[in-house]
């Protein structure tokens, strides 16, 4: 459970991101030099329901560690 930061309701997790215009998304990565380097997956969304404030977060932060 993700607590906003702003008011401290619990947020609405797992939303996702799209890029209005495109049929590609957002990919985190550990090197961003590079073409393909070392790629950590998606970022999730959590959504405040109460104020509208968002946060980006990464679901397997064994990913960075790696």
């Amino acid at each position: 459970m993700r607590k906003c930061i702003r008011c401290g309701t619990e947020m609405l997790e797992n939303c996702g991101i799209k890029v209005q215009g495109g049929g590609y998304g957002i990919v985190l990565t550990k090197d961003a030099k590079k073409l393909f380097g070392g790629r950590m997956g998606s970022p999730a969304v959590a959504v405040c329901p109460q104020c509208g404030e968002l946060s980006l977060y990464l679901e397997d932060v064994s990913l960075l560690t790696e």
